[in-house]
């Protein structure tokens, strides 16, 4: 049977945001198949899954941050759609990471060639890779620490460029594959330069 810890309820407004963990027993960790059957049976649930096994249930976002990830998947479409560099992708999409977590960003991006190197199957399931472009939008809830836990392990799983929208402090982490990540008030803005050339 599985473990189930709860996280601790936060209160954003007059309703409350909960992340529940499931935390799956070593002797029997759900397989790719498994938890990719788990999403498809709960499809109103948005689910992640680290690399250790748990099975993370996020909660919906309040109306402001909904909308700025409208706009920031916008603005990665319209690039998308003016470079033809690659393939973009909004937050309900599942990546399965080389470390075996499953990773639904914000918004993010892959390189034409190495989508295309994908099988059908490979692209109508959960992608068996790491985006080369991520963006995590912290919202009222989030703590900070856990998502730049995740911004580190994109880049270690093969993210070339990372942004970290820190609404609260008014302010961009940017994440660079070999480099030391930097911070950038919100007013300052930041560009794609290897990685997604002219995106801002």
């Amino acid at each position: 049977m599985s473990l189930v810890k709860l996280g601790e309820p936060l209160l954003h407004g007059n309703f409350c945001m909960t992340a529940f963990t499931l935390a799956m027993p070593v002797q029997a960790p759900l397989t790719e198949e498994q938890f990719y059957q788990i999403c498809l049976a709960n499809r109103d649930v948005r689910f992640e899954r680290s690399s250790s096994g748990e099975l993370i249930i996020m909660s919906p976002t309040g109306g402001e941050t909904g909308r700025s990830n409208l706009k920031i998947s916008q603005r990665l479409g319209n690039w998308n759609d003016r470079a033809q560099l690659g393939e973009a992708f909004d937050s309900s999409t599942c990546f399965r990471l080389p470390n075996g977590a499953t990773r639904s960003p914000d918004a993010s991006w892959v390189e034409l060639s190495r989508w295309a190197a994908l099988t059908p199957e490979e692209r109508e399931k959960f992608p068996p890779l790491c985006p080369d472009f991520v963006v995590e939008l912290r919202s009222p809830s989030d703590a900070l620490a856990p998502l730049q836990a995740k911004m580190r392990e994109y880049l270690e799983n093969g993210a070339r460029l990372g942004w970290l929208l820190n609404r609260q402090g008014r302010a961009v982490e940017v994440y660079r594959a070999g480099r030391r990540w930097r911070c950038w008030r919100i007013r300052s803005g930041c560009r794609g330069r290897r990685c997604c050339r002219g995106l801002s």
